[in-house]
């Protein structure tokens, strides 16, 4: 699998996460149990079908590797693999991230 995976955050939440150093889940999150993250293949989808019409998007590129064993890559969407981290996000993990226009 690869070792960079994408989260997308609303402005709000992404200055939250620098703030604080960790990144604990948007509600949807925090609701099932797990931080949501997709892979470059899946980031488009996601974002039409999960934040269609919002501003301010962020999305954060994710090295996997620096997160070790709290990553699960489970099936989803069709049956396609998505990783999930099952633990805080820490900000370290976070390489890049880039402002969604639109």
């Amino acid at each position: 699998m690869n070792d960079l995976a994408y989260k997308i955050l609303t402005a709000e939440q992404f200055a939250q996460w620098q703030a604080d150093g960790t990144f604990t889940g948007a509600p949807v999150d925090l609701a099932d149990g797990y931080i949501h993250l997709s892979t470059a293949e899946q980031l488009t989808e996601t974002l039409e079908k999960h934040f269609a019409g919002q501003s301010g998007l962020v999305v954060a590129t994710v090295d996997l590797a620096l997160l070790a064993d709290t990553v699960r890559w489970e099936p989803s969407r069709g049956g396609a693999l998505f990783p999930h981290v099952y633990g805080p996000l820490p900000l370290v993990a976070m390489v890049e991230f880039e402002r969604v226009s639109g």
